[in-house]
């Protein structure tokens, strides 16, 4: 009779020590273990780019439709959509300890949202420079915990360092394109023209800054010797020829009639990522035919 209370003591010990291990098992496949990993949402494509590259790719859970690079973040990380139809409940469901985006990123809704959440919350300013992007690179590493920094910054040194200097500058115009009814230039000031001018060109589009609708009088004063856009953006338009057929002025100018119209990734093109020296120096290679 005196063995049954031992032996029930033992078997609710070995019940207990069970539920906790279950717990565990459950808590780390939910990716709730903070004391191993963290559990960052990135909604910016430069961002998400950043922690990828400052050794973190294994913590990003979730990532916004802008966030297609490297190829193992747009395979495996959960697409969020495009960051201004993103909910709370969406981000909640992947257990977050950190997100992270940029001030010009989120809703005022979302951001509210987050901030009453209690999840660690970081908005970085995004200066669309070389200095901007290492700026970017030093905030992203601080918040995450990384201290490989030094790397990437060597990387855009090196890049840069590999545009050469163009014989002649090239006027280069660049139009944002999301089929012939939507197109638009970029003026002084974007990050478009500051990517160009690390290329080693320069903005064909004087006079007007931010982003404007494309006019046949616009492409005409600028006379561009080359036309650059978005893969994407040419896709959309149905090729050069498309292109061509949409803005029949564009042959009054150099780039028209000498068929100068090249393309680009537009994320490589445009985040200011830790590639924005491969990008410029990409830019520079596809310019040098017609910088004679």
């Amino acid at each position: 009779m005196k063995k049954f209370p031992w032996l029930l003591t033992c078997f609710m010990l070995l019940f207990m020590v069970s539920c906790n291990n279950d717990a565990k098992k459950s808590t780390e496949s939910n990716g709730e273990n903070a004391d191993t990993q963290q559990r960052i949402i990135s909604l910016n494509g430069a961002i998400t780019e950043t922690v990828y590259d400052l050794g973190l790719g294994k913590e990003l859970v979730g990532r916004d439709v802008t966030s297609t690079y490297p190829q193992e973040v747009k395979d495996s990380v959960k697409d969020l959509g495009h960051v201004r139809s993103i909910n709370m409940e969406s981000l909640m469901e992947l257990h977050p300890t950190l997100i992270l985006a940029t001030a010009t990123d989120l809703s005022p809704e979302l951001e509210k949202s987050i901030q009453e959440s209690g999840i660690s919350f970081k908005k970085f300013q995004q200066d669309f420079s070389v200095e901007g992007t290492k700026n970017l690179i030093k905030e992203v590493a601080e918040f995450v915990g990384s201290t490989q920094t030094q790397t990437l910054y060597d990387k855009i040194d090196n890049d840069l360092s590999k545009v050469e200097t163009l014989y002649k500058k090239p006027k280069v115009l660049f139009v944002y394109a999301r089929g012939a009814g939507t197109m638009m230039v970029a003026g002084t000031g974007t990050p478009m023209e500051e990517i160009i001018e690390l290329a080693g060109a320069e903005n064909a589009v004087k006079g007007i800054t931010d982003f404007k609708p494309l006019t046949e009088e616009a492409l005409v004063s600028s006379n561009p010797d080359v036309v650059l856009l978005f893969e994407t953006g040419l896709e959309s338009l149905g090729g050069k020829e498309g292109f061509i057929k949409t803005v029949p002025a564009l042959m009054q100018t150099p780039a028209g009639k000498n068929q100068a119209i090249i393309t680009m990734d537009g994320g490589l093109l445009s985040d200011f990522s830790p590639r924005v020296g491969e990008a410029a120096y990409q830019l520079n290679q596809l310019l040098k035919p017609y910088a004679k």
